[in-house]
């Protein structure tokens, strides 16, 4: 792509707003010339801001130590006229974020979101790029809806869903699978948080995760769903339920997945179509996409976070452990990188395929 568009990150002190920093220093398509957070924040530097609170191994990048701040709430006009889009991972009440991503929108500056807000908002697309990339169709109806001409807003979904909806993707599609079981065992990161902001951690394992277990069973029903007319309407299979876990590992959610399908398939047609599974991303050659997205162990003790999470830099799934089940037809376990694949990698990802089908121009 020969254009670079100029992006905006709004909660860009936040850990998932630091990786987003990171991702799209040197980004071949995508050039940051805004960031923006909270009132508290706005008017330091990027560096006087986030600098003590820096949550991540690689350092702040160089190029944007300096870039002041900018009010993520009050100066929404003058951010919309700098950018082509931004990036938006706020840390605010739901109804709060809903009410400023529309504004943004509604200010001709389209919205590619790491929040949850509107991945329930019926025109709005969620999008796992490899599995439903014409869901950005919908964008359309939104913007009538808006009455925008750019502007807009498009999602990710939840970061556990992004290691076990992906290795389910191509079963489903291929054989359709009746119903699941999803464990997920999710890092730290996941809450923000690491092992020096969160010592209790240690040692222990938390059992619950407040709106997860419903996002995990839910977001998938859009995902696979269908646009009809001005909305998306969800599917109404295969049947998903989901328990998660928090566990100490830094980064990287794991998943124990039990399925079954209609016509139940042999281990070998399993192992076939994980790996000749491509999507979108992959054809187009989009910057961020994995070239190999769905990577197979044999070992008995892979996947395993530590080192299996940064497969591709982070953004593809590593799957093991595939065997039959006495219950359900079949079990595996699988893993994704949760801040990269999961989070910011996901929504830069989704906007690579947004610019590359045209949205931003």
């Amino acid at each position: 792509m020969e254009k670079k568009f100029k992006v905006g990150i709004i909660g860009a002190t936040g850990m998932v707003g630091q990786r987003f920093s990171l991702i799209l220093d040197k980004h071949p398509w995508f050039d940051v010339v805004c960031l923006a957070a909270s009132p508290r924040s706005a008017g330091k530097t990027y560096k006087e801001a986030a600098g003590s609170k820096w949550k991540l191994a690689d350092p702040m990048p160089k190029s944007m130590e300096d870039m002041v701040i900018m009010n993520a709430e009050e100066d929404v006009e003058k951010i919309a006229s700098m950018v082509d889009f931004v990036f938006c991972a706020v840390d605010m009440k739901k109804d709060e974020i809903r009410a400023l991503e529309e504004k943004y929108a509604k200010a001709e500056c389209p919205v590619v979101s790491n929040n949850s807000a509107h991945r329930h908002t019926d025109d709005v697309p969620m999008v796992i790029p490899e599995i439903n990339p014409d869901h950005i169709e919908i964008i359309a109806s939104q913007r009538k809806r808006l009455g925008t001409k750019r502007g807009f807003i498009a999602v990710k979904s939840n970061c556990s869903l992004q290691s076990y909806v992906p290795a389910l993707a191509p079963l489903h599609t291929k054989y359709k699978v009746t119903k699941a079981l999803a464990c997920t065992y999710q890092a730290i990161s996941g809450a923000g948080r690491t092992f020096e902001t969160w010592p209790e951690i240690l040692d222990n394992v938390i059992p619950y995760i407040g709106g997860e277990e419903e996002k995990s069973e839910q977001e998938p029903m859009k995902i696979w769903g269908h646009i009809e007319g001005d909305k998306i309407v969800d599917a109404t299979e295969p049947a998903i339920t989901a328990q998660c876990l928090r566990v100490p590992v830094s980064d990287g959610h794991t998943a124990a997945v039990f399925v079954s399908f209609e016509k139940k398939p042999t281990k070998e047609e399993i192992l076939q179509a994980w790996k000749e599974f491509a999507g979108v991303p992959q054809e187009m050659q989009l910057p961020s996409a994995p070239k190999q997205f769905l990577n197979y162990f044999e070992e008995n003790d892979r996947p395993q976070a530590k080192l299996d999470r940064n497969l591709e830099g982070g953004m593809a799934v590593s799957i093991g452990r595939l065997r039959e089940d006495t219950q359900y037809d079949y079990k595996f376990v699988c893993l994704s990188h949760n801040t990269l694949r999961g989070a910011a990698g996901g929504a830069v990802l989704l906007a690579e395929l947004l610019a590359a089908k045209g949205y931003f121009d």
